[in-house]
C-alpha cells in the first residue's frame, strides 16, 4: 500500500508539473503569434540599422540638409512624433528612432544611460548613411540624451530644441511629494521589469488585456521594452549629471519649448494645491530658464495651451522651431 501511495503522488506531481510545461509552452506560442498578427496589422515604420552588437530601428523621411534627429522621451518610441515628422519632412531630413529595448529595435546592452545611448545613435545614424551636420530635437528625457549627444559630437551638430525637457537640477528642486511619487514610480517599474518574462513572455498580460477589452501597441507588450524603459528611468540621475557635464552649447542656435500646462492628472493626485503651485512655478520658472542659459543664442516659448506632451498638442510649435533653428544656423 505504501508503495502504491508513492507512486500515485509521483504520477500526480509528474502530470501537475507536465500541464504546467504545456501552459507554459501554450502561453509563449500565443505571445509570439499574436505579436506577429499586431505587427502586420500596426506597421511599425523604420529600417534595422547596425548600432554596435545589436540593431536600431530608424526611421527617415524628406529630403534636404541638415538632417533633423527626433529624440523622443521616456518610454516613448519613435510613433510620439508621428504629428510632428511628417510636416518637418516636406522641407528637411528627419529621423526619428526606437531607443535600444523599444519598439522593434533590438534590446541593447545596461545600464541604459545618456551617454550610451548618445553613441548607440551615432552608429545609428552613420550605419543608416545619414551624414552630419544634425539638428537635435529632444522631448523631455530626450533632452538629456541630445545635449549628451552634442558634448561627444560637437562638430556634427548645428542646433537643438528641447521640447518640455528635464532638467538635471529638478531632482533636488522640485516639491518632495513629487521625489516620493518618482521613488514609487521606478520601484514599480523595477517590479513591472522583473516580473516581465513571465507576464509578458507567456502572454499572460496580453490575454488580461484582451478579456478586458483593451489594446496596446504591440511593441508596450515585450519584456525587453520594460527592461530597457527601467533601466532608463532608475539611471535617470545619473543621465542628468551626464547631461551637465556635456556642459553649454555655446553659440549654437538653441530653441526651449515649455509647455504651459505642466500638471497632469497623476501629478494632480500625488501633489496638493500648494504643492502643485511650487511644481509648476520651479518647472517653468526656473528649470526651462536654466535650460535658455545653455546658449548664448538661445530662445524661449511657454506653451500655455500645451501640456508636457507638446509633439502630440502643439507639434506646430516643434515645426516651427525646427525651422527656426535652420534659418538661424544657415
Amino acid at each position: 500500500m505504501p508503495a502504491t501511495r508513492k507512486r500515485w503522488r509521483q504520477r500526480t506531481v509528474l502530470s501537475a508539473l507536465t500541464f504546467v510545461f504545456l501552459v507554459a509552452i501554450s502561453g509563449a506560442v500565443y505571445q509570439a503569434v499574436s505579436f506577429k498578427s499586431d505587427s502586420r496589422r500596426f506597421p511599425h515604420p523604420g529600417k534595422l540599422v547596425n548600432a554596435g552588437a545589436f540593431r536600431l530601428n530608424v526611421f527617415c523621411t524628406g529630403q534636404g540638409g541638415p538632417t533633423v534627429v527626433l529624440e523622443a522621451g521616456l518610454a516613448d518610441s519613435l510613433d510620439s512624433w508621428t504629428r510632428v515628422q511628417p510636416a518637418i519632412a516636406q522641407f528637411a531630413r528627419v529621423c526619428s528612432y526606437d531607443r535600444a529595448g523599444y519598439g522593434y529595435s533590438d534590446a541593447g546592452p545596461m545600464p541604459r544611460t545618456a551617454d550610451r545611448i548618445a553613441s548607440e545613435l551615432h552608429e545609428a545614424l552613420r550605419s543608416a548613411g545619414e551624414r552630419p551636420p544634425c539638428i537635435l530635437v529632444g522631448a523631455s528625457f530626450g533632452g538629456f540624451l541630445v545635449r549628451v549627444f552634442n558634448g561627444k559630437y560637437s562638430d556634427q551638430v548645428l542646433g537643438i530644441v528641447l521640447v518640455d525637457s528635464t532638467q538635471e537640477d529638478q531632482y533636488h528642486l522640485l516639491p518632495q511629494a513629487w521625489r516620493t511619487l518618482s521613488a514609487a514610480t521606478r520601484q514599480r517599474a523595477q517590479t513591472q521589469a522583473f516580473w516581465a518574462p513571465i507576464f509578458i513572455g507567456l502572454g499572460l498580460a496580453r490575454l488580461e488585456l484582451r478579456l478586458q477589452g483593451q489594446e496596446v501597441a504591440p511593441w508596450l507588450l515585450q519584456s525587453k521594452y520594460l527592461q530597457a524603459r527601467t533601466s532608463e528611468l532608475v539611471n535617470i540621475e545619473l543621465s542628468a549629471e551626464q547631461a551637465r557635464v556635456a556642459g553649454h552649447i555655446e553659440d549654437k542656435p538653441l530653441v526651449v519649448l515649455t509647455g504651459g500646462r505642466v500638471i497632469d492628472p497623476a501629478l494632480k493626485a500625488a501633489l496638493n494645491e500648494d504643492e502643485q503651485r511650487a511644481y509648476e512655478d520651479i518647472w517653468v520658472n526656473v528649470l526651462q530658464s536654466r535650460l535658455l542659459q545653455l546658449s548664448r543664442r538661445g530662445t524661449r516659448t511657454v506653451l500655455r495651451d500645451s501640456g508636457h506632451y507638446i509633439a502630440g498638442d502643439r507639434p506646430d510649435a516643434i515645426v516651427t522651431a525646427v525651422r527656426e533653428i535652420i534659418a538661424r544656423a544657415n
